[in-house]
């Protein structure tokens, strides 16, 4: 059996970092929807949500990092084309958006999306034994199952 040099399965590696790809490619379509919401939202929830905008930008860009160097770690190389990203991520992006509430609407609909590509990558990651990958996995799905629950809240939905 053909390991990577950090131990684990090579052919298992390259399936994990190819669904860590499709999922990096998600995370930077919404990343830039989530900055142009931040540049372009209007109306009475300007303030609060200009500022909770920036925040979830700010966030999306730690993981991307994060997520790339993952994809670096197990031995392949992360995309970094915005045409692949737009091929390959089931989020699209988002244009001339000023509404405030639908902006957030469409983060809430995205992280559905991320989320469910993180539960097919935990389940890849655990066949792997790839605990670098789950622990990166379980993070971020804890952090936005809160994020669903308070945006759906702010959205009374």
């Amino acid at each position: 059996m053909k390991t990577t040099r950090i131990g684990l399965n090579k052919d298992k590696s390259e399936a994990l970092a190819k669904k860590l790809n499709g999922l990096l490619a998600n995370y930077q379509v919404l990343y830039m929807n989530v900055r142009g919401f931040h540049w372009n939202i209007k109306g009475s929830n300007f303030f609060e949500l200009h500022l909770k905008f920036e925040e979830i930008y700010n966030n999306l860009q730690l993981k991307i990092d994060e997520i790339a160097e993952r994809i670096l770690t197990l031995g392949s190389t992360p995309l970094h084309s915005y045409s692949d990203y737009l091929k390959k991520s089931e989020i699209k992006e988002k244009t001339n958006s000023t509404d405030g509430k639908k902006s957030l609407a469409e983060v809430l609909s995205a992280l559905e999306v991320i989320i469910s590509l993180q539960r097919e990558i935990l389940a890849l990651s655990s066949d792997a034994e790839d605990e670098g990958t789950n622990a990166l996995m379980s993070d971020y799905i804890r952090e936005q199952e809160k994020l669903t629950w308070m945006y759906a809240s702010y959205l009374n939905q």
